[in-house]
């Protein structure tokens, strides 16, 4: 094992961002309402007065309960895909099913209504409050004022905003973070089964914008809606999508897959100008540090004598150990071949300034480990107990395992791995 950094590291922490999901203050109720299929079938949309289609026959399906991000250049015409979807845009011809139903078979009120639909710039009123930014729909579907301020609440909490600080408030006193979170709270207030998202983090600014995205990770994993979300990032795409479409002229669809294998395998040279030359850093955010084979090393608790410990690592081929608390916390790192001078463990070593959870990203560990000199770190659980440690080798072989498993079933179905 290499030798850990002694110098402070930023770390990770509990990360949000996870697609596992997790339970927590606002878990899923049990009478929420899931998400439903969407099935877009040779959808066109020809504006007058214009020979080129802005979408031209476009045709998906969109799995219930899961995200699926619509990327590509500006002018491709993602938005009007999407936005055909709630009627927002006519189609000039094909079929848009929700749930098996023809969407032009509702009225177009009822149907926006049933749809959440969150934009760039959370597009909140500005004359309203945040409750009453919240209650749009559930105003309009008139629901009685009981029910509307329960479900405001629930929304708030939900989004992380305390309903007794930030209900009564006007979007101008709110930073763009949290008027981005109340949009998001009113898109789900009447429990829509489909959620559109048209480039919603788009307006803030990168620490924000990934705070964000961890948040709908977390939101999507207790509420399995259908998400339609539009983007021109592919990093934004890769970290949230279940599914991709990276489109093309008229909404064509280059490649329609997981995350995983377009990064492995992009259709053509196009979609591999999507992804850039980053490819394997952003396959590592599709895998969690505890999907992997962690590291271990020798540790001790802080009331153990060192010279008790000592003796133990020289029974070991462990060059650093790690000091637990007595919770199982990591606290210190301390070198065998210095321990047993120490008066205790409690100051032996340097403390552990830089850790990763089971639940972080891979790319979010790499972060971490080249905030260090060593390229090595502890591994928490998200109560912070000390689970193992993981290196940059481990990284380096979890990518080969990827790549080799791709390759082997592109061999398998006698695609060309090149």
């Amino acid at each position: 094992m290499t030798s850990p950094d002694p110098a402070p590291g930023t770390g990770t922490g509990a990360n949000a961002g996870s697609r596992t999901a997790r339970t927590g203050t606002n878990a899923a109720r049990s009478d929420s309402v899931s998400g439903v299929p969407i099935v877009l079938d040779e959808v066109s949309k020809i504006y007058p007065g214009q020979e080129v289609p802005a979408v031209d026959r476009v045709s998906l399906e969109l799995p219930a309960g899961g995200t699926t991000v619509f990327v590509g250049p500006s002018g491709c015409g993602k938005t009007t895909t999407m936005r055909m979807i709630n009627r927002l845009i006519e189609p000039s011809s094909g079929t848009i099913t929700i749930d098996g139903e023809d969407n032009r078979r509702l009225d177009p009120d009822t149907l926006r209504r049933s749809i959440g639909y969150a934009i760039q710039a959370s597009g909140l009123f500005p004359h309203m409050t945040v409750a009453q930014n919240v209650a749009t729909v559930p105003r309009l579907l008139k629901w009685n004022k009981k029910r509307t301020r329960e479900r405001v609440d629930e929304m708030l909490e939900l989004v992380g905003l305390a309903p007794g600080d930030y209900r009564d408030r006007y979007p101008a006193q709110l930073s763009g973070g949290q008027q981005q979170r109340v949009g998001v709270a009113r898109a789900l207030a009447a429990d829509p089964p489909v959620l559109l998202m048209d480039e919603p983090f788009g307006a803030v600014d990168p620490i924000t914008r990934a705070s964000l995205q961890d948040e709908l990770l977390r939101l999507q994993a207790e509420l399995h809606k259908t998400i339609v979300f539009v983007t021109h990032d592919f990093s934004e795409a890769v970290k949230l999508g279940d599914r991709i479409a990276v489109l093309g002229p008229g909404s064509s669809v280059l490649q329609f897959d997981t995350p995983e294998a377009i990064l492995a395998n992009p259709a053509d040279e196009t979609v591999s100008g999507f992804i850039g030359d980053d490819a394997a850093l952003k396959t590592l955010t599709l895998r969690r540090v505890g999907d992997v084979n962690l590291g271990t090393t020798t540790t001790a608790t802080l009331s153990e004598p060192p010279a008790e410990f000592a003796a133990r690592l020289r029974g070991s081929s462990d060059e650093w150990a790690v000091v637990l608390d007595q919770s199982g916390h990591p606290v210190r790192w301390v070198r065998g071949d210095r321990v047993a001078g120490a008066t205790d463990l409690a100051s032996a070593g340097e403390p552990v300034s830089s850790t990763v959870t089971v639940e972080a990203s891979l790319q979010e560990a790499l972060d971490g480990l080249l905030s260090t000199a060593s390229a090595t770190t502890v591994v928490v659980d998200r109560d912070g107990v000390y689970r193992g440690v993981i290196g940059i080798d481990d990284l380096v072989d979890e990518l080969r395992r990827i790549h080799k498993r791709h390759a082997d079933d592109d061999a398998g179905s006698g695609a060309d791995p090149s």
